[in-house]
C-alpha cells in the first residue's frame, strides 16, 4: 500500500464532514442505529457520500464511526460487526468509483473508528486487552473490505486513542493511519492532557496524522492545531464541528455558517494542518464552501511558485513542457481607467445596475447622459443581492457600442466554477472588456432565488489570481492562452465592516494576489475611510470611496439595517427630517456632497451610485469633480 506521503503529498486535502447530521435531517431518529443502515438503507448512505464528494471532498469517511461491539451491543448487533463495517467500505468505494467513472476527480475512502463508548481501565470496567481486540475486529473489517486508510477519531482519552493505534499497526500494518482526539472548552483531551502532550506520544506510538476533532467547535480546534504543531512533524488533521448546538425548537442545530467553516479551513491550513475537514453539523454546504476557500489558497500558492520559478512551471497535469509568462501591457495602456491610475489622476464613476428583463434602453441613455458631462466610466455590478438580471457583461459591452464610454465590470465568483469563470474573461478580453472588479458575490438566500445554488469554486482573493494569470497569459493550469488579457484588476474594500481585522487581511491578500486598484462600499462615516486607509499603509494600492445619495429615511434604514453600512445616528437624523420625498432626495445629494468633498483629499477618486435608476441624481452629486464645462443636471 502507498504511503500518506505518495497518496497527497504535501498539498492540502479536503475531508468531508458529518454523517449523523445530515441522516438526522432527512428524519432518521437518533435512536436508530445509524451504522446499521449500512445495510438496511444502503441508497441512504450513498447519496451522502455522493453529495461531499459533488461538494469537493477528497477523503470518504465511512459510516462506521460507532460500528464497534460494545456500541452495536446496544442495539442487539455486535455480532454483525464485521458485516457492517465492510458494508460501510463497499458504499463509500462506490461513491467514489461513481466520481471517476463521471472523469471528476479522485478520492479515497477512510474506515471511521470513533470511541467505544465505555470506560476502560483504571477506571472503567472495560481493560485494555479487551478494547484492543475490540479495534482490532473494526480495523480487521475495514481494512479486509479495502479502505484507503483508517480515521481513528474523537478519542476523549489518550489511552484509548493508544489501544485504537496499536490495534491498528497489528491489525492492518500497510495501511496509513490517522488518529484524532477530541478536546474541551480549556483545550483539553478529557483526560486533562494538552495538546503538546498528545501530539508527542501519538507520535511516539506510531501514527502517520495526528490532530483534533470533534470538540467546541473551529477556535477550539484551530487553537488545538496551532499547539500540536510546535511538538510533532507528522501531518496535521483539523476537523471541527459546526459550533456547539443549540437547542430550537427542540432540535438541536449547529450554527456555524458555511462562510465560517470556510474561514476557518483558511485558517487551519495556514496554523499548518493539512487536512480539513468536518465533524458534528457539518453538511455537503459547508464542504463545497471550504473547498472554495481551499482552491483560492491554491491558486495563490500556484502564483507564489510561478514567481519563484522566475515565470516557469509545469502543467497541473505533469507534462514536461512548460510555459513562460507573457508579461501584460504597462497599467497605462491597458484601458482609460488604468491610465487614469498610471497618471494618478482624480477618477470619478457612476454605478448603473442592469435591468431585470431585456430592454436597457434606460441605462444606456443614462449612460449617454453621464458620458456628456464627463464621468470616466460606469460601473456595472454583477447581479447585485443575488437578484436575476441582465448579465453585467452584456450590459457593458452595449453601453460601450452605444455611448463610447469605458465600463468597470463587476464579475462575481457566486454563479460560475473554474472552467466557467476563465471562459467568461477571456471573451470580456476579446470584446474589449478591460476593466474586472473581482468580487466573491452576494449568496444566493439573499436573492429572489435563495434556492438557487451557488458555486464559490473560489472567492475573490482566488478570482484576482486566475485573472492575474490571464495577464501573464497563462490559464490555472499553466496551458498558455497565447497573449495577455490585459485586464486592470480592481477589488471591493468595506471600510465599515464589523470585523475590521478580517477585512484588512483579506484586503493584504487581494493585493499580493495582483489588486490593482480598490472600490469602497458607500461611506458615510469619514472616520471609518481615514482609520482604514491608515492601516493599509503597507500594502496600499489606490482606492476609489464609494458615494451613495440616499433617496428617503427609509432608504437610509435599508442601508443601516439590511445592508450593514455604518450609517452615523446624525445621518439619519437628517434625513428623518425631511418634511416631503423631494426635500429628503435634496438632503440625500447634499449628505453625498459633502462626503464626496471630506473623500477627494484621501483618495483617487469616487465611484457614485444610481439609486432607483436616478442617473441625474448621481451626476448632480459628482458634478463638482467633472470637469468645468460640466453643468450640474437637475432630477
Amino acid at each position: 500500500m502507498p504511503t500518506l506521503k505518495e497518496l497527497f503529498d504535501d498539498r492540502p486535502v479536503l475531508c468531508d464532514g458529518a454523517m449523523g447530521t445530515v441522516l438526522y435531517g432527512r428524519g432518521v431518529f437518533i435512536n436508530r442505529c445509524y451504522d446499521e443502515l449500512n445495510l438496511s438503507d444502503p441508497a441512504l448512505i450513498l447519496a451522502v457520500h455522493e453529495e461531499y464528494l459533488q461538494g469537493g471532498a477528497e477523503i470518504l469517511e465511512t459510516n462506521t464511526f460507532g460500528a464497534n461491539r460494545f456500541r452495536l451491543a446496544r442495539h442487539g448487533l455486535a455480532s454483525r460487526t464485521a458485516e457492517i463495517n465492510a458494508a460501510g467500505v463497499r458504499l463509500a468505494r462506490e461513491a467514489v468509483e461513481h466520481l471517476k467513472d463521471k472523469q471528476a476527480g479522485e478520492a479515497w475512502v477512510a474506515g471511521s473508528i470513533g470511541p467505544l463508548g465505555v470506560r476502560l481501565e483504571p477506571l472503567g470496567k472495560v481493560g485494555l486487552d479487551e478494547a484492543r481486540a475490540a479495534f482490532a475486529e473494526q480495523i480487521e473489517a475495514l481494512a479486509g473490505a479495502g479502505a484507503d486508510l483508517l480515521m481513528i477519531e474523537t478519542m476523549p482519552a489518550l489511552n484509548e486513542a493508544r489501544e485504537a493505534l496499536l490495534a491498528a499497526r497489528e491489525t492492518a500494518p500497510e495501511l496509513p493511519v490517522f488518529v484524532m482526539v477530541t478536546v474541551d472548552d480549556d483545550g483539553n483531551c478529557l483526560d486533562g492532557s494538552s495538546p503538546e502532550q498528545a501530539a508527542a506520544l501519538l507520535t511516539e506510538w506510531g501514527a502517520d496524522a495526528i490532530g483534533c476533532n470533534c470538540s467546541t467547535g473551529p477556535s477550539t480546534v484551530l487553537t488545538a492545531i496551532e499547539a500540536m504543531r510546535g511538538a510533532t512533524s507528522l501531518p496535521l488533521v483539523a476537523m471541527p464541528n459546526a459550533g456547539m448546538p443549540r437547542a430550537v425548537e427542540g432540535r438541536n442545530i449547529y450554527l456555524c455558517s458555511p462562510e465560517y467553516m470556510a474561514s476557518f479551513a483558511r485558517k487551519a491550513i495556514k496554523a499548518g494542518a493539512q487536512f480539513v475537514g468536518g465533524c458534528c453539523g457539518t453538511t455537503p454546504n459547508h464542504i463545497r464552501a471550504m473547498k472554495s476557500a481551499m482552491r483560492a489558497i491554491e491558486a495563490q500558492t500556484r502564483n507564489e511558485a510561478l514567481s519563484t520559478a522566475g515565470g516557469e512551471v509545469s502543467s497541473k497535469a505533469g507534462a514536461a513542457q512548460s510555459t513562460k509568462e507573457i508579461p501584460p501591457a504597462p497599467l497605462a495602456e491597458r484601458s482609460k481607467i488604468g491610465a487614469l491610475l498610471a497618471a494618478g489622476t482624480f477618477i470619478s464613476l457612476v454605478e448603473i445596475v442592469p435591468p431585470r428583463g431585456i430592454d436597457c434602453s434606460k441605462e444606456i441613455e443614462g449612460a449617454r447622459l453621464l458620458a456628456s458631462l464627463g464621468v470616466h466610466a460606469i460601473n456595472v455590478p454583477d447581479s447585485p443581492r443575488a437578484s436575476a438580471r441582465m448579465s453585467a457583461q452584456s450590459l457593458c459591452i452595449q453601453i460601450q457600442q452605444h455611448t463610447g464610454i469605458e465600463t468597470v465590470l463587476h464579475y462575481t465568483c457566486r454563479d460560475r466554477n473554474v472552467l466557467s469563470i476563465q471562459s467568461d474573461l477571456l471573451g470580456a478580453s476579446s470584446i474589449g472588456l478591460h476593466n474586472i472588479l473581482c468580487l466573491t458575490g452576494d449568496p444566493p438566500k439573499l436573492g429572489n432565488y435563495p434556492d438557487a445554488t451557488a458555486v464559490f469554486d473560489v472567492d475573490a482573493i482566488g478570482l484576482v489570481n486566475i485573472v492575474r494569470r490571464l495577464n501573464h497569459g497563462l490559464d490555472i493550469g499553466s496551458n498558455s492562452i497565447g497573449a495577455s488579457t490585459n485586464f486592470t484588476i480592481g477589488v471591493a474594500a468595506n471600510p465599515g465592516v464589523p470585523d475590521i481585522e478580517q477585512e484588512l487581511r483579506r484586503f493584504a491578500w487581494k493585493v499580493e494576489a495582483g489588486a490593482e486598484y480598490a472600490i469602497t462600499q458607500p461611506v458615510f462615516d469619514m472616520r471609518l475611510l481615514e482609520s482604514f486607509l491608515r492601516r493599509i499603509e503597507e500594502f496600499r494600492i489606490p482606492v476609489i470611496a464609494g458615494i451613495w445619495p440616499l433617496t428617503s429615511l427609509r432608504n437610509a434604514e435599508f442601508m443601516k439595517n439590511d445592508l450593514r453600512v455604518s450609517m452615523p445616528e446624525a445621518v439619519m437624523l437628517r434625513m428623518a427630517q425631511a418634511e416631503t420625498p423631494e426635500a429628503a432626495r435634496r438632503e440625500g445629494v447634499n449628505i453625498a456632497r459633502e462626503m464626496l468633498h471630506e473623500a477627494h483629499p484621501m483618495v483617487q477618486g469616487v465611484q457614485v451610485s444610481a439609486p432607483f435608476g436616478r442617473y441625474a441624481l448621481a451626476a448632480e452629486v459628482i458634478a463638482s469633480v467633472l470637469p468645468q464645462s460640466a453643468e450640474p443636471v437637475r432630477s
